[in-house]
């Protein structure tokens, strides 16, 4: 008997999470406030981290900021200081205009810290983490965003690039969690955002080690959501980010079947962002850009595979990633050529 009223509280719970979610897309929730949070970003010094770092400055959030590239890192925080001063002389300007009776604005007060990290170095992210907590304080906000390509087919990939794609792009997720999740437990308040990949959700060929890792993204922030869910911890928010093929260069040259490639082209980086802080800041646990690629991973799901093969050729999605591993091949062999190599 137990067991039967605990089937229909649970089928009811089901439904209700139907319910809830649609009214979610008829109603965008309220979009939660990250002023003054400590939110910190990896992979910060170009493409999407460069990005995601200017949307949460606009938003008051304290940045911390790593990355393995010095240099593009300090750009990014010029950046983002720059937007922190605009803030400050708006709020500046809002007091100056502001009668007695209205609420004065508070200072801004935010600041941007950088550091070098080798996110695929688990000492590395180890030891930076420890100097995060020393000189900036406890995180809020992880963004684990760093990623890299190989671009070689699996058999002619040197296997210290496959080590290093999945370490870059699976481990340090591991790492970087670790590292920060258990003052968000102590807490009960945080939020872990995994930037994956489509490859990470349905494959294609020539890209093995890039897929496996992301596919390897997948499923860690899948089952450390789950793990948050047992643990009661409802003050910490988990969301995956899966975008399609990103116009930032990473993948430059790769091209779908030339008559679909105008109804499915590279996602702007912008609107990639934009797309992602809206479920960030809804607290959604997942987001998909475009929604096209619910459907394609929903059919990958329940398609034969041959089937899904035959979609691939239609698509021109079989092989979509040669010409970007002849142009990585080709660009190679120029450096090396020209280097004397």
């Amino acid at each position: 008997m137990h067991i039967v009223l605990e089937f229909f509280l649970v089928t009811f719970r089901v439904l209700w999470a139907f319910v809830l979610a649609a009214g979610k897309w008829l109603l965008r929730p309220k979009d939660k406030s990250v002023a003054g949070q400590v939110c910190l970003i990896t992979g910060a010094g170009s493409g999407l981290g460069r990005l995601f770092a200017l949307e949460f400055a606009r938003r008051r959030a304290q940045l911390v900021l790593w990355d393995i590239n010095s240099q593009s890192n300090e750009e990014t925080a010029e950046m983002v200081r720059n937007i922190y001063r605009e803030l400050e002389a708006e709020d500046s300007a809002r007091r100056a205009n502001s009668s007695a009776e209205e609420e004065v604005l508070p200072c801004c007060n935010l600041k941007v810290y950088t550091y070098t990290c080798d996110v695929g170095k688990r000492e590395s992210v180890y030891s930076t983490a420890e100097r995060v907590r020393r000189e900036v304080g406890d995180v809020y906000l992880l963004l684990n965003n760093a990623g890299v390509v190989s671009g070689h087919h699996l058999l002619e990939c040197p296997d210290e690039l496959i080590e290093r794609t999945m370490m870059v792009n699976c481990h340090a997720h591991f790492w970087t969690t670790k590292a920060f999740l258990p003052k968000m437990m102590e807490l009960n308040h945080g939020h872990i955002v995994s930037v994956a990949s489509s490859l990470g959700l349905f494959s294609t060929a020539g890209v093995e080690d890039y897929c496996a890792s992301k596919f390897g993204v997948v499923g860690f922030h899948e089952s450390l959501s789950h793990e948050i869910k047992a643990s009661d911890k409802d003050g910490i928010k988990t969301t995956l980010v899966c975008p399609y093929l990103v116009d930032t260069g990473m993948f430059r040259g790769c091209r779908i079947r030339k008559e679909i490639e105008p109804f499915l082209p590279p996602l702007k980086p912008d609107y990639c962002v934009k797309q992602a802080m809206r479920a960030i800041l809804t607290d959604q646990p997942m987001i998909c850009t475009p929604r096209l690629m619910y459907i394609v991973t929903c059919m990958k799901s329940i398609l034969p595979f041959e089937a899904v093969v035959c979609m691939y050729r239609f698509l021109g999605a079989d092989k979509c990633m040669y010409p970007f591993i002849a142009q990585r091949k080709q660009a190679t062999n120029n450096n090396e050529a020209k280097n004397g190599i």
